[in-house]
């Protein structure tokens, strides 16, 4: 599929997208490119304050606030937590999203990760860019079919490893340490998710703890900071690695 100028980040969550892709998405904006954001689910079950009404209010606004950081676009499919499923109805929403947005590149979550919500949303992901260009496959709302079959990525897992505790692959890094005061500034607008996460994962402060992950990874890679990717190349997908084209060799370093 060729550049057409517009890049998509599905997550489970609203704050998914921020915590793995957003210096990525940061540096790709400062290109010219057009960045939205989307999740399947509403983050209904992220408080323990409000009730799954009007948490999912509150974060459906956090997540417009940080996509528009970028200058980008957020909207949600509106699954509920713990609840993403991989069936035709859900199927058809994550294929609609992709031809609403029309994407060339894809980010989402990889396929083993601490909690199913993750997993889920990866095989919907990979399964709608398959599925967005075939015209007989339908959707939700009649929209046209894409052109191709988008370059799809996938982002570090949890830690960097699996339900197991397994460290999972990275294909390479990308060196985010210029775009790090907006990855800080994105995540900091998710700020009903400080205190859940306090309770619910014992992380003492999400901010502080995305930029630990962040220099892990970077002291692997020799940068300051980092994000760590994987390409899905499988049968049928794009194999270039065309994130390494737009950001350059200085920026972009492949796990040999």
């Amino acid at each position: 599929m060729e550049d057409n100028g517009r890049v998509l980040a599905i997550g489970a969550h609203p704050d998914d997208v921020e915590f793995k892709a957003a210096g990525t998405l940061s540096l790709l904006r400062k290109n010219g490119y057009e960045i939205t954001i989307v999740t399947v689910a509403n983050g209904d079950c992220g408080s323990t304050e409000h009730s799954a009404v009007e948490i999912a209010r509150i974060r459906k606004g956090e997540a417009t606030e940080s996509a528009a950081l970028l200058q980008g676009r957020y909207f949600g499919l509106d699954a509920g937590d713990l609840a993403i499923s991989f069936d035709m109805e859900t199927r058809r929403k994550v294929t609609n999203a992709i031809r609403e947005v029309d994407p060339f590149l894809v980010f989402t979550h990889p396929h083993e990760d601490y909690m199913a919500d993750h997993e889920v949303t990866s095989r919907l992901v990979r399964d709608a860019c398959f599925g967005a260009p075939i015209p007989n496959y339908g959707g939700y709302g009649n929209l046209p079919h894409t052109s191709g079959i988008p370059t799809l990525y996938y982002w570090d897992a949890m830690e960097g490893i699996d339900y197991l505790g397994r460290p999972q692959p990275v294909h390479f890094y990308v060196d985010v340490t210029s775009e790090m005061d907006v990855k800080r500034q994105m995540l900091a607008c998710h700020r009903s998710q400080r205190e859940w996460l306090m309770r619910q994962h014992g992380l003492d402060h999400y901010v502080n703890s995305m930029e630990h992950w962040g220099e892990e990874r970077g002291k692997e890679a020799g940068f300051q900071y980092a994000e760590g990717f994987c390409q899905h190349r499988g049968h049928a997908y794009p194999k270039d690695n065309v994130l390494a084209k737009l950001l350059g060799e200085d920026k972009v370093k492949a796990v040999r």
